[in-house]
C-alpha cells in the first residue's frame, strides 16, 4: 500500500524537481505587464469558502485570478505558462489544482499561501474540469481529446490511471461519498446514420479507477457540458442541447430544430430518468452550460437547481423539489401539464417547467462556469470578462443581478467579436440556437447529420468542422455553396431564420479564419514539446502516397478542393460526387463521409471503400491499415 503524503510534503517534493517553473513563470509575468491587456475569458471558478475567496481562470489571459468576495475586487493574479482550463481545490485549501494547455496539457499545483506554482504533471491531451478524490489523494481530469479520464495521484506526482469514455469528456462530478464519478461526454460517438445517434454520461467506480456503464441519453442528445451531483447524492443533473435532427430544418418554431435541457439520472441505479427541457415555448434558451446545486441558507430553505446559458445570457433557477415531484407525479400516471401524461413526453414539453423556474437575465456577456456560496451564486461571463453575482433567496423582493469587471478588456477585434457573435443566439430568432450549438468547441463538429436543405430534401449530411473552411472553397459537403462567405451568410438566413447586418457576417468570417488547428494527440511528443509521427504513423505517411490517397487530399490542407465520385451516394442523395474534405485535424471530426457511416477512419478505407474508388487500399493488409489511419489520424 502507497504511503500517503500530507499535502506540504507533496508540494515540497514537487518544488525541488520543478524549480524552473519559477523562470518561466517570471517570463510569463514580464511578457503580461509589456503587452497590451489580454482578453479575460473567465472559464472556470472554484470558492474557498474559509477565506471568502474565488479563484477564477481567465483562458486566454494565461492567468488565475483571485478575487476577494467580500470588497469584490481582484486581489492578486497568477499568471500561468498554458490556457487554464479547470480548477480544484483541495479539502484544507493549501492548495489549487489547476488543468491548462488546449492540446498536451498538464496539471499545476499553485501554493494558495503564497500563490505560486510548486509542481506540475503531465496530465492528458486537452485536459480540463478536474475532481478531486474524497480522501484528496487522487485528481480526475478529463482529457477530451484521449476520450478518458486521467487519474493522478497525487503523493506519487505521477497519472496512475486512464480511464475510457465515449468521446469529448468535458466535465465530471464526484458523490458525495466518493464512490463514483459521472462524466459527460460532448458529443455522440460511433456512426450517424441510424435512427438513434446520441452522447451519454458515463459512471467511473471512483474506488477502483474503472469504467462502469455509460447511460444513454435521448435521441438527438448533443452537447452534454455540465453536471453536478444533488447534496443528497441521489441525483445527476446535466445540461444538453436535444437536437430535433431527424426532421428537415423548414422552421425554428417551438424549438423545431435544437431544443435545451436538462437530463435527469438516478445516481444510485445509474439509470436515466428523464430530460426536462429549459426553454419556453416561443423564447429558446440556447446552449446551457454550467449547472449547480443551491440552498438558501436556514433549514428550511429551499433547493434550487442553476444553469447557465451562454447563448442566452441567463441564469435559470429551477425549484428542484418541485420538479422532482412532477416528475414523480408523472411517472407515476398523472398528468402534470397540458402536453405530459407519460415520462415520455417531458423532453417535447416546453411548458414543463412554468411555475417552477425563474429565467433571470444577466448583464454580461456568455456565461459559462458557476460555483455557489449559500445563496449568491456567481458566474464566469466569459466575453465581457466579468463576474456576475445573483442572489436566488426567494425572500428577496427581486434578483439582485450585479456584473465585476475583472480587469481592462481590450476593444474587440473583429475575431473576437466574431467568435462571442458565433456563441450568441441573440442573433437567432427567438434565440434557439447559435453557430455554436452545431458547430460545438470553436467551431468543429456535433456528429450528427443535419437535412439543411441546401441541395435537396431528405438527403441529410454530418455537420463539417469549419476549421480553414474560409481558405479550401467550395463549401458544403456537396460543395453546394461557392465560398465560406456565402454558407455563414446562409447560415444565417436559412438555420437561424433571420436578417443580420452585414458586419456581423463580416466579424464571424474573420473569426473562422482565426481558427488554428490543434495537434492531434496521435502524434508523439518530445522532452522539448515538439511533437512528432510514431513508427507507425511514418510507415503510414509512406503508404498514403502509395495508396492513391494524395491524390485528391494534396496541398498544405491536404484537400484539391474539387467534388469526386466514390461510389456512396445511396437514399434521396441527389449528387455522386462530393467536395474534397481537408485532412487538417480529421482525427477530430468522426464519423467519416458524407453521412458518418463510417465510425473509424479504418471503416472508412475499408469497409466503405467500393472497387478502391477512395483509395487503393484493398491489397493492403490490417497492419498497413493501422498505419495509414495513424498517419491520417496525426494530420
Amino acid at each position: 500500500m502507497m504511503n500517503l503524503q500530507s499535502e506540504n510534503e507533496i508540494k515540497s517534493s514537487m518544488a525541488y524537481k520543478m524549480s524552473w517553473i519559477a523562470l518561466v513563470i517570471s517570463v510569463v509575468g514580464v511578457w503580461d505587464c509589456w503587452a497590451a491587456d489580454p482578453y479575460l475569458s473567465p472559464s472556470a471558478l472554484v470558492i474557498d469558502q474559509d477565506s471568502a475567496t474565488l479563484y477564477i481562470a481567465e483562458t486566454t489571459a494565461r492567468r488565475v485570478a483571485v478575487f476577494d468576495m467580500k470588497s469584490k475586487t481582484v486581489r492578486q493574479h497568477i499568471p500561468l505558462p498554458l490556457e487554464p482550463t479547470g480548477l480544484a481545490l483541495s479539502a484544507e485549501k493549501s492548495a489549487l489544482y489547476v488543468t491548462a494547455g488546449l492540446d498536451f496539457g498538464q496539471m499545476q499545483m499553485i501554493d494558495t499561501a503564497n500563490g505560486k506554482i510548486v509542481g506540475q504533471i503531465e496530465a492528458g491531451h486537452g485536459p480540463m474540469s478536474p475532481v478531486l478524490s474524497k480522501d484528496g489523494t487522487r485528481l480526475y481530469v478529463c482529457s477530451q481529446f484521449e476520450n478518458s479520464v486521467a487519474v493522478i495521484d497525487l503523493a506519487g506526482q505521477k497519472q496512475v490511471a486512464s480511464i475510457p469514455v465515449k468521446r469529448q469528456p468535458v466535465a465530471a462530478a464526484l458523490t458525495p461519498d466518493g464512490t463514483k464519478l459521472f462524466v459527460t461526454n460532448l458529443i455522440p460517438s460511433g456512426f450517424a446514420n441510424d435512427h438513434y445517434n446520441a452522447a451519454a454520461v458515463s459512471v467511473i467506480d471512483a474506488e477502483n479507477n474503472r469504467l462502469m456503464t455509460h447511460v444513454q441519453l435521448p435521441n438527438g442528445t448533443i452537447n452534454v457540458r455540465g453536471i453536478c451531483v444533488s447534496p443528497d447524492g441521489k441525483y445527476v443533473y446535466a445540461t444538453c442541447v436535444l437536437a430535433r435532427y431527424h426532421l428537415p430544418t423548414t422552421q425554428l418554431d417551438r424549438g423545431w430544430i435544437n431544443t435545451n435541457a436538462l437530463v435527469v439520472i438516478d445516481a444510485a441505479s445509474n439509470t436515466f430518468v428523464n430530460t426536462v427541457l429549459l426553454d419556453d415555448v416561443d423564447l429558446g434558451a440556447a446552449n446551457p452550460w454550467a449547472v449547480t446545486c443551491v440552498r438558501e441558507d436556514g433549514p428550511a430553505g429551499r433547493s434550487y437547481i442553476c444553469v447557465t446559458h451562454s447563448g442566452t445570457h441567463e441564469l435559470s433557477v429551477i425549484d428542484r423539489a418541485a420538479m422532482h415531484d412532477k416528475l414523480s407525479r408523472i411517472a407515476g400516471g398523472q398528468q402534470v401539464s397540458g402536453v405530459s401524461t407519460v415520462p415520455q413526453q417531458v423532453p417535447n414539453d416546453l411548458s414543463f417547467l412554468t411555475g417552477i423556474r425563474k429565467r433571470i437575465p444577466l448583464t454580461g456577456n456568455g456565461p459559462r462556469a458557476l460555483a455557489a456560496d449559500g445563496s449568491d451564486v456567481y458566474i464566469a461571463e466569459y466575453f465581457s470578462g466579468s463576474l456576475g453575482i445573483v442572489n436566488v433567496d426567494s425572500q428577496a423582493p427581486g434578483p439582485v443581478v450585479q456584473s465585476v469587471n475583472l480587469g481592462n478588456e481590450p476593444e474587440m477585434t473583429g475575431a473576437r467579436k466574431g467568435e462571442m457573435l458565433f456563441n450568441d443566439a441573440s442573433l437567432c430568432f427567438q434565440k434557439w440556437q447559435s453557430c455554436a450549438t452545431c458547430h460545438p468547441s470553436h467551431g468543429r463538429v456535433d456528429g450528427i447529420n443535419w437535412d439543411l436543405l441546401n441541395d435537396g430534401i431528405g438527403n441529410p449530411k454530418q455537420t463539417k468542422s469549419l476549421l480553414y473552411s474560409h481558405r479550401t472553397a467550395p463549401a458544403m459537403i456537396s460543395g453546394i455553396r461557392p465560398d465560406a462567405e456565402t454558407a455563414v451568410r446562409a447560415g444565417i438566413r436559412y438555420i437561424q431564420f433571420t436578417e443580420r447586418p452585414e458586419e456581423e457576417a463580416a466579424a464571424i468570417d474573420a473569426y473562422l479564419k482565426s481558427l488554428e488547428p490543434v495537434a492531434s494527440p496521435y502524434l508523439k511528443k518530445a522532452a522539448g514539446g515538439k511533437t512528432y509521427l510514431s513508427a507507425s504513423a511514418q510507415r503510414g505517411k509512406a503508404l498514403f502516397t502509395m495508396a492513391d490517397c494524395a491524390g485528391c487530399h494534396s496541398g498544405r490542407f491536404y484537400t484539391d478542393q474539387k467534388k469526386h465520385a466514390i461510389g456512396l451516394a445511396a437514399g434521396n442523395e441527389r449528387g455522386p460526387a462530393f467536395d474534397t474534405p481537408a485532412l487538417v485535424e480529421i482525427w477530430r471530426t468522426a464519423p467519416y463521409l458524407y453521412d458518418g457511416r463510417a465510425a473509424t477512419i479504418q471503416e472508412m478505407l475499408t469497409k466503405f471503400n467500393p472497387n478502391d474508388m477512395h483509395g487503393a487500399t484493398s491489397d493492403l493488409t490490417e497492419e498497413q491499415i493501422r498505419d495509414l489511419a495513424a498517419y491520417v489520424l496525426s494530420l
